[in-house]
């Protein structure tokens, strides 16, 4: 039998790694993800990078080797995504994608300029979203079904969207409610538990407390999403087959 310790792999955005100050390494003693695998007693392979949705993770989950490693030693799997996916985009997303491959460098710094101006004046519309619910889901759920064809027994969990005051998204979450009802929908359809990491993260995302940028939380946020996050997964490793998200539909 190995010795080998189970291993937390969380497909993320950038709420995984950033901190009051801004972004940090994945071994960073502070952030979630490294809380939660020391109170388990595990290792952590975080896969993340900010401004992913659920249709990054599906595509990390698909395409990244460092993934594929994790997988057959994983003891539980947390998609933490899913709030980039419910906030307003009344630009194409393709676009933001896009405009660090415009040259000259010139002409991007223009774009750019013009991107960051519109975008929180055109988000107080609170429409349309980065990713619709209905995609969300999609995706989360073609995540679900290939983790349940390869270790049927493999605990997975997500996540529900996160709140902010965020000036660069207009301070707008109109589209976090029909998230929310998406995929609650979609975790009582498959079993798939849900840490709500508004519910964990409010009180201090509007305090002085957070980082400046109104989205990314300060180090208490971190510590309530690390506790609700361990609850929410020993519970599933614990939980009866036919309770868990092992099915597949």
């Amino acid at each position: 039998m190995s010795s080998e310790r189970p291993v937390l792999l969380i497909i993320a955005d950038s709420l995984s790694y950033y901190g009051p100050k801004g972004g940090l390494p994945v071994d960073h003693p502070q952030i979630w993800p490294t809380l939660v695998a020391k109170e388990l007693g595990w290792d952590v392979e975080l896969i993340a990078r900010i401004g992913w949705t659920c249709r990054d993770a599906y595509w990390a989950l698909t395409q990244d080797p460092r993934v594929w490693a994790t997988v057959p030693k994983a003891g539980a799997i947390v998609f933490a995504v899913g709030g980039m996916d419910s906030l307003p985009s009344p630009l194409p997303t393709a676009l933001r994608e896009q405009i660090r491959y415009i040259r000259p460098p010139t002409l991007r710094r223009y774009v750019r300029a013009g991107y960051q101006w519109l975008q929180p004046r055109l988000s107080k519309l609170g429409r349309p979203v980065a990713l619709p619910p209905r995609l969300s889901v999609e995706y989360l759920e073609k995540s679900r079904a290939a983790l349940a064809y390869l270790r049927p027994e493999l605990p997975v969990i997500a996540t529900l969207p996160a709140v902010h005051r965020c000036d660069a998204y207009g301070r707008v979450h109109a589209g976090r409610e029909p998230a929310v009802r998406a995929l609650t929908a979609w975790s009582s359809e498959t079993g798939v538990p849900l840490v709500d990491l508004g519910d964990a993260v409010r009180s201090n995302i509007f305090s002085d407390d957070a980082n400046p940028d109104g989205i990314h939380w300060g180090w208490d946020a971190h510590v309530a999403v690390a506790a609700a996050m361990v609850d929410e997964i020993r519970r599933a490793r614990t939980a009866p087959n036919d309770s868990t998200n092992e099915r597949v539909r």
